[in-house]
């Protein structure tokens, strides 16, 4: 699988980890562009050999994109270039709709505008108007909340994420209390330690992992 391959087939991890950030002061629209190009830069830094899934890899790529917008100021600026990309974006989606009666593929309209898939992504977000849903057009807009699978699918990516980067020692207590669920005392006797000992540095490890995972 190529690298535009990788970025049409995980659209969605960038809607899962950006709708975990809604309402927290920052347009969704803005959320979805940081995560494509937490997306991209997943796309192109994933090494096969290194055994982890792909989406196991992208999920905290795309996490630490949105939260660097965050810190940035919570906008995403778009250049003067990429408001003309937009713009043929727009009209080559229209054109394709009024002749196929159908929606163009992403992989379609990045051979239309002459860019790469991620490039197309990019380019229909940056100029999209927020939506909201209400009863009529001006009437004022409800969150409808949607609870998505999808969000657990992240949480569990990026847990998995923290976990493999740990220590083996670390990794192994984690994995015995907190999968096999055995108590502290059971997993000092796997371990060859005290209970004291377990119970420290579960702490220690416990904090580092919420580090990481904020």
């Amino acid at each position: 699988m190529d690298r535009n391959e990788l970025i049409e087939q995980n659209l969605r991890l960038v809607h899962a980890c950006a709708r975990r950030f809604r309402d927290k002061g920052v347009e969704y629209d803005d959320l979805y562009a940081a995560g494509c190009l937490g997306l991209t830069k997943a796309a192109d830094r994933f090494d096969r050999s290194r055994g982890f899934r792909f989406s196991t890899y992208a999920v905290p790529v795309i996490l630490g994109e949105i939260r660097q917008l965050f810190r940035s100021g919570g906008s995403v600026k778009v250049s003067r270039s990429l408001q003309e990309l937009s713009l043929r974006a727009r009209e080559v989606c229209e054109r394709y709709r009024a002749c196929h009666e159908s929606e163009i593929t992403v992989a379609e309209l990045a051979r239309q505008l002459g860019v790469d898939s991620a490039g197309a992504v990019l380019a229909l977000n940056a100029l999209r108007a927020p939506l909201s849903l209400s009863g009529d057009d001006e009437g004022e807009a409800i969150e409808v909340p949607v609870p998505s699978p999808e969000d657990v699918l992240t949480d569990r990516l990026a847990l998995r994420q923290v976990i493999d980067s740990l220590a083996e020692e670390d990794r192994s207590l984690i994995i015995l209390r907190y999968f096999r669920r055995l108590t502290q005392q059971q997993t000092a006797s796997t371990l060859g330690t005290s209970q004291v000992q377990v119970s420290r540095r579960e702490k220690k490890i416990l904090l580092r992992m919420r580090g990481m995972l904020c």
